[in-house]
């Protein structure tokens, strides 16, 4: 089977800028390569070759600039047998107009069926002409099918996941020396308790509310530390308002909430193995960060809100605890407290975590997915 993989047009293939759907198709890529022939679109890079081949795929990367029409040109090219767009509903019709004989797969990883941003006659088209509709939550899943019933069968949940070889938990014997390089270079001594979160830096992300939320955890602590990994956008540190109102809220703590900006996503994993706690402090319906996979390939316990998809791989999964009340600082900073204070309650979190990210939430089994959803369609 021929297999194209459409990635967006905001960041490229590899995630050398970094992006949530960009890290799911290179980390799928090797395990469908496997089995099938497959290429991925991608947008130009000044760091990256305009094509990349290895064993069984190829990377064709495209300017960014009319990015789908410029797909749909090379897809109407070739003889795929599967095509599998990532998060752009309102490119189908295009795509599908250039390879009219290839099924479709969507993968949705926003809100992207929203009204303000697909007017409902144009989605209904679009998911008259997927084959399936792949979700990375059912948060998404049901948005969907709320507003379109009859894409109700065309719907599956897909729950994406990370490299747990790619994470050294705190329990592994390399940790200590990883937790030293990283505390030397943030400036404080390796035993304090850190703190951790990786994400943009938006209001919708809540790294406000996690700063805050310091009050409720120093008295207790008062060697904690705060690392907020992360910049305005991909690929470079950017400051912004928002960015800045940080930079000023965390001078209240001292050296206690340090801001690192953007951090390549290769260098990510030693921040979580020198941390004890992960926290998603999410304000908006996040569709299900990413980071969640990430921490608990790591073996961190994980406190996320009730926001969006984000409570379905920690509710009920052992791995950490949910937020009800995720617009209070303190109620955060009680449950980060309580961590803090149970390093064995922690510890049996994080492992917890550590085996959903090896038994279910890696990229082996994330592909084994897509590859029973290739073979499913019509024509396979």
């Amino acid at each position: 089977m021929r297999a194209a993989l459409v990635a967006t047009e905001k960041l490229p293939v590899p995630p050398i800028r970094a992006g949530a759907i960009q890290t799911y198709i290179d980390g799928v890529l090797p395990y469908l390569a496997a089995h099938h022939r497959v290429t991925v679109f991608s947008i130009t890079d000044p760091d990256l070759p305009p094509r990349d081949k290895g064993k069984g795929f190829e990377v064709v990367r495209l300017p960014a600039d009319h990015f789908a029409e410029q797909v749909a040109h090379e897809l109407a090219a070739g003889a795929f047998d599967v095509i599998h767009l990532f998060n752009r509903p309102a490119w189908v019709e295009t795509i599908h107009r250039a390879a009219p004989r290839a099924p479709i797969v969507l993968s949705v990883h926003n809100e992207m069926f929203d009204p303000n941003k697909l007017a409902p006659g144009a989605a209904e088209r679009c998911l008259d002409l997927c084959e399936r509709v792949l979700t990375v939550s059912r948060f998404i899943a049901e948005g969907i099918a709320g507003r379109y019933p009859a894409a109700r069968p065309k719907l599956q949940v897909v729950y994406s996941g990370a490299d747990p070889e790619a994470y050294v938990p705190c329990w592994h014997p390399r940790a200590a020396e990883i937790r030293r390089r990283v505390a030397r270079r943030l400036g404080f001594p390796p035993e304090d308790p850190v703190i951790l979160c990786v994400s943009r830096l938006s209001p919708k992300k809540g790294q406000h509310v996690l700063i805050r939320a310091m009050d409720a955890i120093l008295p207790g602590h008062p060697a904690a530390r705060l690392v907020l990994v992360g910049s305005r956008w991909y690929g470079r540190t950017e400051w912004d308002d928002y960015g800045r109102s940080l930079q000023r809220l965390a001078a209240g703590y001292g050296g206690h909430v340090l801001l690192t900006g953007f951090v390549p996503l290769a260098e990510i994993p030693p921040y979580y193995t020198s941390s004890d706690v992960f926290v998603c402090a999410s304000q908006w319906n996040e569709p299900l960060a990413r980071v969640h996979y990430e921490a608990m390939a790591a073996g961190l316990p994980i406190v996320t809100t009730r926001r969006g998809g984000n409570a379905e791989v920690v509710d009920g999964m052992g791995n950490g605890w949910v937020v009800d009340d995720y617009r209070d600082p303190l109620a955060m900073g009680h449950h980060i407290a309580h961590l803090l204070e149970n390093r064995e309650l922690a510890l049996s979190l994080g492992r917890q975590g550590r085996a959903l990210a090896e038994q279910r939430f890696n990229w082996r089994r994330v592909a084994g997915d897509l590859l029973a959803v290739y073979a499913g369609l019509r024509g396979a």
